[in-house]
């Protein structure tokens, strides 16, 4: 077949078109598609929310590391079920975390980096607190029948089968929970009631060993980097019987024994106690106080003024406060920079936000 000259003029015309409309055109970036983390509450804050007293369900809101994001009733969203009622506290352990519901006498299991479900405890637990791990078990402080004084115990579980394996009659009220490497150690606040003890507990005879009279409704606990227990007592309140003052104790663990307390006033209730470094903060009168471990008195004035909270939680210069609000609708989880006492951050949280977390 015969090729004309102008047959060969027009294809070549008609390539160079469309090489030069190609090279012309815009490129075209398709729209990226997010691919959802296989962990997706891996790196950020945690907040524990009570929830409605006595009807409803507590939640559990996620909180971005950047404070960017937040994401309310994580636990429904993932498992398309409530937590139940009264979200009391959390304890983690590796990849998994155990949330504590008081009133439904149950810890739910979770991975905390995904919350599904692992498995649910609900036989044997009778009003559960608060959990602490020790010699590879769960030991979970239980009022048990808040009008019989006699029959507050500890669970102890068996963190392979998720179930509680054993239950250790303690005195009245046993609260926060903590432990070191060979003990358990328990405050006794009182419930409904009033103590003020605490109990030392060997976790490798599940045993009682010791209980140590420390000040009036001992409400939290924390370590020093030299292994000492700090109990921070509230003292009965105006409406008990009779008021008595609070008071900051640190217990030498080593023989289980007080090595020296701090008297507040006969008026003064402190509460919340935290550790970052070697000062420890706490609320009292509607501010917050710090205190150096290595300080021979209490301070006489609050380090943030008009810092009133729910709760309280300090990490890394930051202080973690919650505001309750009304208790019925959603409450705030106030930042504060502890450096320059500025108040860098407000978000909405759930209802009665009672915990914070870090994941």
């Amino acid at each position: 077949m015969k090729i004309t000259k102008l047959a060969v003029l027009v294809m070549l015309s008609t390539l160079f078109f469309v090489s030069c409309s190609e090279d012309d055109a815009p490129e075209i970036n398709p729209t990226p598609i997010e691919e959802e983390t296989s962990d997706p509450y891996e790196d950020g804050l945690l907040v524990v929310n009570e929830g409605p007293f006595q009807n409803g369900s507590g939640t559990v809101t996620f909180i971005s590391e950047d404070l960017s994001e937040t994401k309310q009733a994580i636990f429904e969203e993932v498992n398309g079920e409530d937590l139940g009622n009264i979200v009391q506290s959390m304890t983690f352990n590796d990849s998994i975390a155990y949330i504590v519901v008081n009133n439904s006498h149950k810890i739910q299991v979770v991975n905390r980096y995904t919350f599904e479900r692992v498995a649910v405890i609900d036989s044997d637990l009778f009003n559960p607190r608060y959990m602490a791990i020790a010699n590879g078990k769960g030991y979970v402080t239980n009022w048990g029948d808040t009008a019989d004084e006699q029959d507050d115990f500890v669970a102890i579980v068996d963190l392979e089968t998720n179930s509680v394996v054993e239950t250790l009659p303690v005195e009245l009220g046993p609260e926060t929970i903590s432990s070191n490497e060979e003990y358990v150690y328990v405050a006794h606040q009182g419930a409904w009631g009033q103590n003020n003890k605490v109990s030392v507990i060997d976790p490798s005879s599940d045993t009682v060993l010791k209980t140590i009279e420390v000040g009036d409704l001992p409400n939290t606990m924390q370590w020093d980097a030299s292994g000492s227990l700090w109990v921070l007592c509230s003292g009965a309140p105006s409406y008990a019987a009779e008021e008595t003052n609070g008071s900051l104790v640190q217990i030498d663990v080593t023989a289980n024994e007080i090595n020296q307390t701090f008297d507040f006033n006969t008026e003064q209730h402190p509460g919340g106690l935290n550790i970052d470094g070697d000062k420890l903060y706490f609320g009292l009168d509607g501010g917050v106080y710090e205190f150096n471990i290595d300080a021979t008195e209490l301070p006489s004035a609050p380090y943030l003024e008009n810092a009133s909270f729910y709760s309280l939680t300090v990490k890394e210069g930051k202080l973690y406060g919650t505001d309750a609000k009304d208790y019925a609708s959603q409450g705030d989880l106030l930042i504060y920079d502890l450096e320059s006492k500025e108040l860098i951050n407000t978000l909405i949280v759930g209802v009665v936000p009672k915990g914070v977390y870090f994941n």
